[in-house]
This record gives C-alpha cells, structure tokens and sequence, in this order.
C-alpha cells in the first residue's frame, strides 16, 4: 500500500521575534500564531522550504490558492524547478481560467515536469473571498461551474480530435490541444463536504480530500464519496489533511499544543479581521466546529482546540504527541482507506523536517498493513 504525503508551500517567512516571543522550552509557535515579514514572494524562501520537504521524504506539497496569493504556476514552476523529485499539488478555483486554458496550462507544467504535478480544485466555500475577485455566485451555482469545467478540462486533456462541447456554463468548438498528459499522469484531488462537493467530487475526482475529522467522521464521508463516485465507475482514492504537533515527549508535545494556542488566541482575530476570514459557512469547517464542541481531544489524539479560535477556517485539527504516537494516529486513518496526508505545521521549515521520522514510521506501518489487507 503506497502512503502518500503532502507537504506545503509558502513564499513568505514569519517573524521570528514573534517566534521568540511565543517560546516554550525551546519550541516556537508561527503561521496562524505569527506575522509574515519580508517580501510576500522570497524565492530563496520558498526553494529552502521546498528542498526540506524533499529532503524529509514527503511526495508533493500543495500550493494553495485565495483570493490574495501569489499566482500558483509561478510559485509551483519554481518549487519544481528548486527540487530533484518533489511533486506540486496544485490548487485550482474554477470560474476565473477557461477550462482549456487551463488544462493546457497544466499539461504544459506536466510536460516540463513529468509525473510531478496534480490538480487541486477547490469550488470555494467563501463567499467573500470569491467576490474579492469577482465572483458573486453562490456555491450551488459553482459547483455545478465545476462540474462543467472539469468535463471540459478532461476532453482538452484526452481528445486526440478537436471536438465541441455546449453545457451550461462553457461552450468550445473546435477544442483541441497540441500539448496533453499521459492518461492518469496530472491527477485532480478534489475538496469540499457539502453534498454537492461530493456529488461533483464523485463523478471527477481522482483523489478526494477531507479536513481532518475523527475518524467515525472519515468514515462516513468516504462511504458517501465512494456512493456517488460508483454510478460513473470511478474508484477514488481519499486524503485527510491534519496538523501534527510533535516533540520527544508527550508532555512536551502538548506544552507545544498550548503555546500554539495561547498566540494564535492573541493574534487570529486581527488576521480574521485583515482578511475576511470565517470558515462557517462552509460544510467542512462546520462538521469540525461540531466536533470541537464534543471535546477537545477525539480518537487516541485528534486535538480540535484551534477549531474553535479560528472558526475552522481550513486545515486547523491537530495529532499531538510524540513521533510514534502520532504515526500511530495517522495509522489509524490508513486502516480506513485513506492514503494521502497531507501534513504541515506551524514552523514550516522545522516541522517539515521533523516530519521525516513520522513518515517513515508511517509507511513501514502501511507496508506492514499490506498483507492483511489483501487477504
């Protein structure tokens, strides 16, 4: 059983006095805790942060998208071209690019980089972040955007002949495109838990992807995916996305855990306010805030705490404890079918180089799994 992982990228580093100002016995708290300083895009930044994934054994690592960041094929072109190996996971909002602009624009990277890229879509669960750039449809009405969108970008990817499409939102004749991957090589993950996310996510995705809930929670939305993908004979495969906070000990780890919250406590409302940002009106951050309110911890380690804070505005559940512990947790997800994490923290370049024995871990647990679960 392959386990893939996915990292993270940024182009900007955080401050490091705030870094210091939030020290715990050595252990620091950034990202939704600190301050970005520097020049938004810091190639060096961003090559740096890229090779210490590469180096950690991590697969990918996602280049997301908002309303507000660096343009994506730029900042994906450069990791690529920064790393050996590393593969991009990169996100895509429909609604702003041409599907077969788009799907050029893909294959093209693939072409470059081949077996190294993959597509994210994200519809959007935001309404204010969509309108920042000008989108003021509401979520039915993108997705089903999307789902028109990607059964363009697919026939741009797979047509050997031009041909015509006439749907609801997108309308080509002629379409055709001299650059195209290999059948299976530019694979598209797809997020969202509204049951129109999973209705469209069913019929295209290759790889769906949830937050990360506890696992009675996995277990449902891969049994719903699974439902809706089987009437188009798709067999996708499923990602958790999760934030694991580790350290030699488990007393040290959950001392880490508390320093974590007490700063982004201090700092999430000025961010929230600067940005917009409020993840209730999406599904998925509603189905953590619901666990958040159950319990702080869930499972064996699944720490909801910075749910609450920060509204579960994307990935914000954590596994806290030491490198086995949290192996053993991310396990715990393998057994149910899953097999992508998507792992990142809140000090990018430490945490994605301790991140390394937890991978390792992880996949010899895996291979370990393999016979069992084919017999």
């Amino acid at each position: 059983m392959a386990i893939e992982f996915i990292g993270i990228t940024a182009t900007q580093e955080t401050s490091s006095s705030v870094a210091e100002q939030n020290r715990v016995d050595g252990i620091s708290a950034q990202t939704e805790s600190g301050v970005p300083v520097g020049p938004t895009v810091n190639p060096a930044y961003a090559a740096r942060l890229a090779r210490a994934h590469e180096t950690a054994g991590f697969d990918r690592v996602l280049v997301a998208h908002s309303s507000a960041t660096p343009d994506g094929f730029l900042v994906a072109s450069h990791v690529l071209q920064s790393t050996t190996r590393l593969g991009v996971l990169l996100a895509h909002r429909p609604g702003f690019l041409a599907p077969t602009l788009t799907a050029r624009a893909y294959a093209t990277l693939d072409a470059y980089f081949p077996g190294r890229v993959a597509m994210h879509v994200i519809t959007g669960g935001d309404d204010v972040d969509q309108a920042r750039d000008g989108d003021f449809s509401d979520k039915v009405t993108r997705y089903r955007r999307t789902d028109d969108f990607l059964t363009v970008l697919r026939r741009e990817w797979e047509s050997e002949e031009p041909f015509d499409h006439d749907g609801e939102f997108y309308r080509v004749e002629g379409a055709w495109s001299a650059v195209r991957p290999a059948p299976g090589a530019v694979p598209v993950y797809f997020g969202g838990a509204s049951d129109d996310a999973i209705r469209v996510g069913g019929k295209h995705a290759d790889a769906y992807a949830f937050w990360g809930e506890p696992l009675d929670g996995i277990r449902e939305r891969i049994a719903q995916v699974r439902s809706a993908a089987a009437p188009y004979g798709r067999d996708p495969r499923f990602s958790v996305s999760l934030r694991p906070i580790v350290a030699d000990t488990e007393a040290a780890a959950w001392a880490r855990a508390e320093a974590i919250l007490a700063a982004t406590q201090e700092r999430w409302g000025t961010t929230r306010r600067t940005f917009g940002l409020d993840g209730r009106n999406a599904v998925g951050s509603q189905r953590l805030l619901d666990a958040a309110d159950r319990g702080d911890v869930h499972d064996k380690r699944l720490w909801t705490a910075l749910a609450k804070v920060t509204g579960a505005t994307g990935s914000s559940t954590a596994l806290v404890g030491t490198h086995e512990q949290v192996a053993d947790a991310l396990l715990d997800y393998v057994d149910l079918g899953v097999t992508t994490l998507l792992i990142r923290g809140f000090e990018p370049l430490d945490d994605a180089a301790s991140y390394a024995g937890v991978i390792d871990l992880v996949r010899a647990g895996a291979a370990d799994r393999a016979p069992a679960l084919a017999g």
